[in-house]
């Protein structure tokens, strides 16, 4: 029985496929990425599920709540984001996040939620102030973000924190109450501690 030719290989090589160089302008590990947000857009007031969001122009608004919780207030405040709800008598300051800086690292703090009477979903609105907080610390240079898990390990995976050691704090940062340390990095998923304790 004779070999049929369609599909087996001629003796010839492929020509070269072209190899992709990639762009001139690609930013490097520790650049904030490119969709990093302005600091105009980031701290735009938001809405989600009839709580309102927004930055706190008085944080000490927040200082009850974070008093209440047991959760140390940090010294300077590079950002703080609350969330409120309307009621009858007006509206009520029902969550916060805050957080201090120290070049590129920011420390997040919170986010702290009111359990009685406040949102449906608490577990919901402390992700929202996560995300404004992000977008905000994004829009302020920060590139490497740090907080205690405080128990919500499901809102910091959800935002692709991962656990590391203490190591990996700038000094600056280093010595803040709680128990375990997250961190997230933006610009890229490949990142050292060293690189991150650097700032």
């Amino acid at each position: 029985m004779g070999r049929s030719r369609t599909g087996s290989r001629s003796g010839g090589r492929r020509p070269a496929t072209p190899r992709a160089e990639p762009p001139a302008d690609t930013p490097d590990a520790g650049d904030p990425p490119a969709s990093t947000p302005s600091l105009a857009s980031a701290t735009l007031p938001r809405v989600f599920n009839g709580v309102g969001y927004r930055p706190l122009a008085d944080a000490a608004r927040a200082r009850a709540l974070f008093d209440f919780a047991a959760i140390p207030w940090p010294e300077r405040l590079a950002l703080a984001w609350g969330a409120f709800v309307a009621r009858a008598d007006g509206e009520r300051l029902v969550g916060a996040i805050v957080a201090e800086r120290h070049g590129k690292a920011v420390m997040l703090h919170g986010p702290v939620i009111v359990a009685e009477d406040g949102p449906d979903d608490s577990l919901e609105a402390a992700a929202q102030l996560v995300a404004a907080a992000m977008d905000h610390a994004g829009a302020l240079g920060g590139v490497t973000l740090y907080t205690r898990p405080q128990g919500l390990d499901r809102v910091w995976v959800r935002f692709g924190f991962i656990p590391v050691p203490e190591v990996a704090l700038p000094p600056a940062l280093a010595g803040r109450a709680g128990v375990g340390l997250y961190a997230w990095r933006g610009g890229s998923a490949l990142w050292t501690l060293r690189e991150a304790a650097e700032g």
